[in-house]
């Protein structure tokens, strides 16, 4: 089942927070907090916002267990933008956009988690390397020499 949260007119540009959504999409929710909780930006604040809401979405309307499920989609579009103007030099006016973004992330219980498979305890591997030709000019030798032998 599909559970989604939005998070409207975030003042943040649509593209410094398309950096952050593009990281997260395909994780399981706990890892994608962990990499959101360790990520220097304001955009993963908010993104970070949204995602648990989604969360809480699912957990408390739709009965779904957090450790199953994963970011689905974590899209970033534009939002409304504010326009300003600065004064500028001999009476001008330069404009400034404030521009904000609307933050939507899905989260999914449909998608199977990967798990790192166990690998068995046992006897190191030795290395498959290639022998010299020195040593495959000597054991040449030695089995020609022996079959010398046997046939005298």
């Amino acid at each position: 089942m599909q559970i989604r949260s939005i998070y409207r007119g975030a003042r943040i540009s649509a593209f410094k927070c398309r950096e952050v959504t593009r990281e997260i999409q395909g994780l399981p929710v706990a890892a994608a907090l962990d990499l959101l909780a360790f990520t220097p930006r304001k955009a993963a604040r908010l993104v970070e916002k949204t995602l648990k809401s989604a969360i809480a979405n699912a957990e408390n309307n739709n009965n779904l267990r957090v450790d199953k499920l994963v970011v689905q989609e974590a899209v970033v579009g534009e939002g409304p933008t504010f326009k300003r103007f600065q004064p500028k030099a001999r009476g001008s006016a330069g404009p400034i956009r404030k521009r904000t973004s609307h933050i939507r992330v899905i989260v999914t219980d449909e998608i199977e988690i990967p798990t790192r498979e166990k690998k068995p305890v046992g006897k190191k591997k030795t290395s498959a390397r290639k022998p010299s030709k020195k040593a495959v000019t000597a054991a040449a030798e030695t089995s020609a020499a022996s079959e010398a032998s046997t046939q005298e």
